[in-house]
């Protein structure tokens, strides 16, 4: 049997060009993305497009306005699976991707998305702890400055950092470069 790795593509939504979240880190994630994409294309292996659809009121990413829409490197993209959510996890959306994941006999997945530190942490706690071999692409993702409750300001550099230590640390997932995630693709 072939070893089937899913691809999650999570949030990747033209929202976050808004200004209310600040300016982004790592400048090469689109690229990043569009490159694990095309990736998994070629290696006809699954493809999970999860979009964030924000009940907040005011929300840049609430169903229905622009900022909803997924940004253009996933035009044309044909996922094996589409997931809608409304928290950090893509394991608790429209679809119970969990079990989707086994039904498909899918034996790991790879993480890419904005932001690293919400919806990319989450998720891959959430899939380590439901026992899903769970990598993250650590390039193929971005966030933003945040503010914590004593008003300093973690960076998204340092934000970043500390995603990666929690995960590995923590034992949730694999931090894996974009070029690396490709090459066990094609193994």
């Amino acid at each position: 049997m072939t070893a089937t790795t899913a691809l999650l593509v999570i949030d990747v939504q033209i929202a976050f060009d808004e200004p209310v979240w600040g300016a982004p880190n790592n400048p090469a994630a689109l690229d990043n993305i569009n490159r694990l994409i095309r990736g998994w294309q070629d290696a006809d292996q699954p493809i999970v497009l999860i979009r964030h659809d924000s009940i907040e009121p005011g929300s840049p990413l609430t169903a229905g306005t622009p900022g909803n829409a997924f940004y253009p490197i996933l035009d044309g993209v044909e996922p094996a699976l589409r997931v809608v959510k409304s928290v950090n996890s893509a394991f608790h959306g429209d679809v119970d991707l969990h079990e989707w994941l086994l039904a498909n006999a899918v034996d790991s997945i790879v993480l890419s998305s904005i932001q690293t530190n919400m919806c990319v942490e989450t998720t891959a706690r959430v899939g380590g702890n439901l026992g899903h071999r769970v990598s993250v692409a650590l390039d193929a993702t971005r966030t933003f400055d945040l503010t914590g409750p004593d008003g300093a300001i973690l960076t998204a550099d340092e934000l970043t950092r500390a995603t990666a230590t929690n995960l590995h640390g923590g034992g949730f997932a694999r931090i894996v470069t974009t070029e690396q995630a490709l090459e066990e693709l094609a193994t």
